[in-house]
């Protein structure tokens, strides 16, 4: 009982510690995306025109929309674990955590789960403000809660090891903005796999794991994708584990906590 209750108490206290900045969580993406939304889908996508894949043609704005979303809420699923992490070894009080009865799993299982939480209602913030510059349906909603649930687990998983890793605050800064958002962009939001011309490229883009993530979102919105959706929600939901097994594992180590 006493596992659980500090299980219940750290993920409120992580939940609570962005809901109560909303300047600082949900206006920032929420700019963004209407920057990205008016740039990318109105303005450019008025000359793209169509896009068709999977034997399925759409208006670019609905194309790029799914991307958007994993792009909006990894990052901040990233960011919330991360940063928490980091915080807490920073000013210390990470140690009151580490001290208390709970278990490594259960501590880092809050961590992630908070993260993920922020990744979420990121992401549902904005398919919402997509919804106002183009009708969005939903197709197979079990797949796109599914994947959803997947990603930002996933990059909250991730996110605890960046907080682990990290040295300072520019770490943090780095990682998310030269690894997660490059392979973001690179991996098939404003464009098709078709699209590239060459082979080479297909190749290389289909080792990046942001491919499978974007085309499960997309596969729940439009009910059309350009890779096998269960074999992608497998292999992501393996590698969610897998994080959240090294996570455990390092915490058990005191990898960064014990300075």
């Amino acid at each position: 009982m006493t596992d659980l209750t500090g299980f219940v108490t750290l993920t409120r206290r992580e939940i609570l510690r962005f809901l109560r900045r909303p300047r600082n969580t949900f206006v920032p993406p929420l700019v963004t995306n209407v920057l990205y939304f008016s740039v990318f889908g109105v303005v450019l996508g008025s000359r793209v025109g169509k896009m068709k894949f999977d034997g399925v043609t759409v208006d670019y704005i609905v194309f790029i929309l799914p991307g958007l979303v994993v792009l909006g809420a990894i990052s901040n699923a990233f960011e919330n674990s991360s940063f928490s992490i980091f915080h807490g070894r920073w000013n210390r009080y990470i140690e009151e955590a580490l001290t208390s009865p709970m278990s490594y799993s259960r501590m880092v299982v809050a961590y992630i789960v908070a993260g993920a939480t922020r990744g979420l209602l990121v992401g549902i913030l904005i398919a919402v403000v997509g919804a106002f510059f183009t009708p969005v349906g939903v197709a197979r909603p079990f797949y796109l809660v599914a994947f959803a649930l997947v990603i930002t687990l996933l990059f909250s998983s991730v996110g605890v090891v960046g907080g682990l890793w990290a040295d300072d605050w520019d770490n943090l800064t780095m990682m998310n903005q030269f690894l997660v958002r490059p392979l973001v962009f690179f991996g098939g939001v404003f464009y098709t796999l078709d699209s590239l011309d060459s082979e080479i490229f297909r190749n290389l883009t289909l080792l990046n794991p942001m491919v499978y993530m974007v085309n499960g979102i997309r596969y729940g919105f439009l009910g059309v994708s350009e890779v096998n959706p269960n074999v992608s929600l497998a292999v992501l939901s393996g590698l969610t584990l897998a994080f959240m097994l090294l996570d455990t594992y390092l915490f058990r180590r005191g990898y960064g906590l014990m300075d």
